[in-house]
């Protein structure tokens, strides 16, 4: 499996999108110094180049501009079953909301007294951030919890969900 990666950019710097076999492999949010985190990613090329990823990334252009609530690419993940379940349940998660980790497992099937923890550590484990919309899960108490790409993104990449889904406004 060859990847290959394009750079788009992001309020919040450079957003590094990697496809390989004909599916979106990875998105990465930039490094603490806002320089793309291109690491094991394969080649960069433009696009154009390829169709999945030309698609990729004028869906996510289109999503940072407030312009697209969902994507439609194919997804290649990286992960167990119980963790693919999980990315898939933050999927059905609808734009400009946010969930919990136990209403994420009740809504996937699973006791969220007994399932929460686990949840939450494949929501960590989500190597398609955005696509996979794993920030937009809060903790119990309704506070912003982790992220992979900083809670200074996850709140940016709330904001911009609150004030295309209701015209103005913010969820934090």
């Amino acid at each position: 499996m060859s990847t290959t990666y394009t750079v788009v950019p992001a309020p919040f710097g450079p957003v590094a999108v990697g496809v390989a076999d004909g599916a979106v492999t990875d998105v990465r949010f930039p490094h603490a110094d806002g320089s793309a985190a291109t690491e094991r990613l394969g080649r960069r090329v433009d696009p154009g180049d390829d169709p999945v990823l030309h698609e990729a990334a004028r869906q996510l252009a289109e999503y940072l501009a407030g312009a697209r609530r969902d994507f439609d690419l194919p997804l290649r993940y990286r992960g167990s079953t119980f963790r693919q379940r999980v990315w898939d349940g933050l999927r059905a998660v609808p734009y400009g909301t946010t969930t919990t980790y136990g209403a994420l497992a009740t809504a996937i099937g699973l006791d969220p007294r007994t399932a929460s923890r686990a949840v939450g550590a494949a929501n960590g484990a989500n190597h398609l951030p955005i696509v996979v919309p794993c920030h937009r899960v809060i903790g119990a108490d309704g506070g912003l919890t982790g992220f992979s790409g900083g809670l200074d993104r996850k709140r940016a990449l709330l904001a911009l969900e609150a004030r295309v889904a209701t015209g103005a406004g913010t969820l934090f």
